[in-house]
């Protein structure tokens, strides 16, 4: 089932939204060369506490920590710890959400540590962010949830292929629902399933999260011993990126980005939502 939302749900997922934006601000700054996940981790609480906000990921499942980071050939959930130390050169997923009075926000964007990275993987990133901001601009009603899938595919299959040859775009793992949970109905894939058929139509009210995932190799992916983090098959690096995006009578409003997408969006002809915060 589907969650529609009122207006004044959407407000509070807006809310929540803000809080993920802020833990992306502060995050950004702090993953530099020496840092370790873990004082990633410890700003995202920080943040979270400031805004009186309680975290969608810590104790999700089991899952020990407030943030998901993912460095290098892991694609997601990687685990905040000590040991992992960021080095020049790295990339990061940083991934994580809110909850403001019991509604959810969650989004996830590609860090670059230091500097010097090689000019594949500066595509990858464009690569993914691009294709998911083509699938939020088909959030429009009349559409589809199989559109959406269509739109983030298409967006990769038509870049030119990197020196690796190819972009994977990862099956196991996609976009999902969003609202009084985190994850909820309907799963997004980040590719066309024929067999899945066009899916449910997009309406006033619907809320979701679109995830690609896409690695310079393999779409294939391994989960490691901790039954949390997953890495690609061939040990390829990866880039996710992510926002949750709200579909009103006024048009989408992406919640989790500082200008509701107003800038990004308008590149597509898409008028946003206006702000029920602003």
């Amino acid at each position: 089932m589907v969650e529609i939302k009122t207006p004044e749900q959407i407000a509070k997922m807006r809310a929540a939204g803000l809080v993920v934006a802020a833990i992306h601000e502060a995050t950004r700054e702090a993953a530099v060369p020496g840092a370790t996940t873990k004082d990633l981790d410890d700003v995202a609480r920080k943040v979270l506490a400031e805004h009186g906000a309680k975290s969608n990921f810590l104790g999700y499942g089991g899952f020990p920590a407030t943030i998901c980071t993912s460095k290098n050939e892991v694609v997601v959930h990687g685990i905040p710890s000590e040991d992992v130390v960021l080095a020049d050169g790295d990339i990061i997923s940083i991934d994580c959400g809110a909850i403001i009075d019991g509604w959810h926000g969650d989004a996830a964007y590609t860090a670059f540590v230091g500097s010097g990275h090689a000019p594949e993987l500066i595509e990858l990133s464009r690569v993914t962010e691009e294709s998911m901001w083509a699938g939020l601009a088909a959030m429009k009603l009349g559409n589809r949830l199989v559109d959406i899938s269509k739109a983030v595919e298409s967006y990769i299959r038509r870049q030119p292929r990197p020196a690796t040859g190819k972009y994977g775009i990862v099956e196991d793992y996609g976009g999902h629902g969003i609202g009084s949970q985190m994850h909820m109905d309907p799963h997004v894939l980040n590719y066309v399933e024929r067999r899945r058929g066009r899916g449910p139509k997009l309406v006033p009210g619907m809320c979701l999260a679109i995830e690609p995932m896409v690695s310079l190799g393999t779409p294939r992916t391994n989960v490691l011993e901790d039954d949390w983090t997953v890495v690609t098959t061939d040990g390829t690096w990866s880039s996710h990126w992510e926002h949750s995006i709200a579909l009103t009578e006024q048009g989408p409003l992406v919640l989790t980005a500082r200008d509701g997408g107003k800038a990004k969006l308008a590149e597509y002809g898409i008028t946003t939502a206006p702000d029920p915060l602003a």
